[in-house]
C-alpha cells in the first residue's frame, strides 16, 4: 500500500449527511482505518449530523462506535430561517440535539448561518447571544459561522434570491469577530471559532497543505511525497463508485500530479484563510520553493503597504483587513 507506514491523526465522516449510517458501519470503517494504518494516541474523529430528533438518539450508538467529536447542522436559531433554508428540524430540535451532544461527545461543535435576505445586524447579533448562551451552558469549544452565498443553477439563484451585499456582509462579519473573539472563541480561520485547544485538527491540516484520503463517492484525496502532490478524484455516483471498488479494489476516476503552480496557489487560497497565515518552512518543505516564488511581487507590496498581508520571517499572513476580502487580496497575489 502506497501510504503504509503513515500515522492518522483524524478521520472525518463529513459531506451529505453521515450520521443516516448505520454506527456499525462507522465502527468498521474506523476499526479498517487502524488496520490499515497507525493511529495517534489522540486520534480525532469528527462526524457531521443534522439535529432531527431521530439522528439525536442515534448519538450515543456513533459514541459507542468511535467518534469523539461531533458537527451539528444547527444553521439558525430562528424557525422562520429554518424553513426558508429548507432544513428539517426545528429551534427545539436543534436545542435538543445540542444538550444530548454535550452529555454524550467530549468535544463538538455547531454551525450557523447569515447574511440571509433582510437579516439585519441587530437581528444577526441577537442570534449570536443565544448561540453563545449554548455555548456557554453547554460547554461547547467550537463554532462554525459561514455567510450565505448564493450558487449559480441553485434554487434560490432561479427564485432570484439575493444575500447580504458586500458592506452588509462584512458588518455582519465584523459583529461575529468581535462578539466571538470577547467570548473567548477567537477566529482561527475566517468561518471557524474555537477555545484555544479546540480546534477542528482535521481541518486544521488540509488548510496547512496535509496529505489526506478521500474515501467515498465524489470524495478528493491529495496524497504528498517529498516536493510532489498528487490530486485523487472519487467518481461521483455512488453505485458506480461501488461497482468500480468491488470491481478493481477503489472508485478512483481520477489521479494527477499538481502543477507546482497549481499546489503553491491552492496552499495560498487554505492558508492565508488561517489566522496563522502560511508557515514559510512548511511551505518550502511542501513545494520545494519559497513562498515568494509563486506570487506577483508588486501584488505583495500593494497588499502588505496597504495594511492587509504581514510577511515576515516566520510566514505570511493575513491582517483581519486581509481575511475580510481574501478573494481580493489573492487577486492580487496571484497575478503575473
Amino acid at each position: 500500500m502506497e501510504t503504509s507506514g503513515r500515522t492518522v491523526t483524524s478521520i472525518f465522516f463529513g459531506g451529505g449527511t453521515p450520521s443516516l449510517m448505520e454506527p456499525e458501519t462507522a465502527a468498521a470503517l474506523i476499526e479498517a482505518t487502524a488496520k490499515h494504518w497507525g493511529t495517534a494516541d489522540d486520534l480525532e474523529i469528527t462526524l457531521e449530523a443534522n439535529p432531527s430528533t431521530a439522528e439525536a438518539g442515534r448519538f450515543r450508538a456513533f459514541r459507542e462506535a468511535g467518534v469523539n467529536r461531533l458537527s451539528l447542522g444547527v444553521q439558525s436559531f430562528r424557525d422562520e430561517a429554518l424553513a426558508f433554508l429548507g432544513r428539517g428540524h426545528s429551534v427545539a430540535e436543534a436545542k435538543g440535539a445540542l444538550g444530548i451532544a454535550a452529555e454524550v461527545f467530549p468535544r463538538f461543535s455547531f454551525d450557523l448561518m447569515y447574511g440571509l435576505p433582510g437579516q439585519s445586524p441587530e437581528d444577526w447579533g441577537r442570534e449570536l447571544d443565544e448561540a453563545l448562551e449554548c455555548v456557554k451552558s453547554l460547554g461547547a469549544g467550537h463554532l462554525s459561522l459561514y455567510q450565505l452565498t448564493i450558487e449559480p443553477g441553485t434554487p434560490f439563484h432561479r427564485d432570484g434570491i439575493e444575500a447580504a451585499a458586500g458592506d452588509e456582509g462584512a458588518g455582519l462579519y465584523g459583529i461575529t469577530r468581535e462578539k466571538l473573539e470577547n467570548a473567548g472563541l477567537p477566529a482561527y480561520e475566517i468561518s471557524n471559532h474555537a477555545r484555544p485547544g479546540a480546534e477542528c485538527r482535521h481541518n486544521l491540516e488540509i488548510w496547512q497543505g496535509g496529505a489526506y484520503a478521500g474515501i467515498g463517492p465524489g470524495a478528493h484525496g491529495r496524497l504528498q511525497a517529498r516536493e510532489r502532490t498528487e490530486s485523487l478524484y472519487q467518481i461521483h455516483v455512488p453505485n458506480r463508485w461501488l461497482a468500480a471498488v468491488e470491481r478493481k479494489g477503489h472508485g478512483t476516476a481520477k489521479r494527477q500530479v499538481l502543477a507546482p503552480g497549481a499546489r503553491a496557489e491552492e496552499l495560498l487560497m487554505t492558508g492565508l484563510r488561517l489566522t496563522q497565515g502560511i508557515d514559510r518552512a512548511l511551505f518550502q518543505t511542501l513545494t520545494g520553493r519559497a513562498v515568494e516564488d509563486f506570487i506577483d511581487k508588486d501584488g505583495l507590496r500593494r497588499m502588505t503597504d496597504g495594511g492587509f498581508l504581514k510577511a515576515d520571517g516566520a510566514g505570511l499572513r493575513a491582517t483581519a483587513s486581509g481575511r475580510l476580502c481574501l478573494n481580493e487580496v489573492l487577486r492580487h497575489l496571484l497575478t503575473s
